[in-house]
Order: C-alpha cells, then sequence, then structure tokens
C-alpha cells in the first residue's frame, strides 16, 4: 500500500473530495515526520509506537562481501514497533 492508496481510502470511506483527502493524509504524515525530529515519541494504538533511537558508534561490515569493514558513526534511528493484535493479525493476514 502506498500513500496515494490510502488517499483514496479515506476518500471512498468519508466522501470528501481527493484534494481534501490528500490534504488530510499529507497532514497525518507531516506531524508525525515533524514529532520524530524533535524526538517524540507516536503511539497509535492498536497499530504500533514509532520513535527515534540512538545508534552508538561501531564497526560493520559490508553485507554482502562480508569482508570489508566500515565505521559507521553515532546516529538517530528511527524505529517501530507493531502493536500486539497487529503482529497476530499480520501473521494470518496481509492487514492490521
Amino acid at each position: 500500500m502506498i500513500k496515494l492508496d490510502i488517499i483514496n481510502e479515506v476518500v471512498n470511506r468519508t466522501g470528501i473530495t481527493k484534494t481534501k483527502a490528500e490534504l488530510a493524509v499529507e497532514t497525518v504524515f507531516e506531524s508525525m515526520k515533524k514529532a520524530l525530529s524533535t524526538g517524540d515519541r507516536i503511539e497509535l494504538r492498536g497499530f504500533g509506537v514509532f520513535n527515534v533511537r540512538p545508534r552508538k558508534t561501531g564497526i560493520g561490515r559490508n553485507p554482502r562481501t562480508g569482508a570489508e569493514k566500515f565505521q559507521f558513526h553515532r546516529a538517530r534511528l528511527s524505529a517501530s514497533s507493531r502493536a500486539r493484535n497487529c503482529s497476530r493479525l499480520t501473521s494470518r493476514s496481509h492487514h492490521c
């Protein structure tokens, strides 16, 4: 599913115009991006949690060759975890 699919679903379920649905979906995603960029945690009950976690400096390997080593620097990475009921549903089907 891509963003356009979400927009179309909003249009189909609510009957609002595609322009308004697109604005609504964009607003939600922009709000989520802004929250994550400031380090806030996003919790969507029944769906999952999104947050930013620190990554320590370390040495990694190229996954294709396994031989090439490189150093990666400290960074902030986005992370997410699915809600328990969503995890159970995805093991049986592709919908939360």
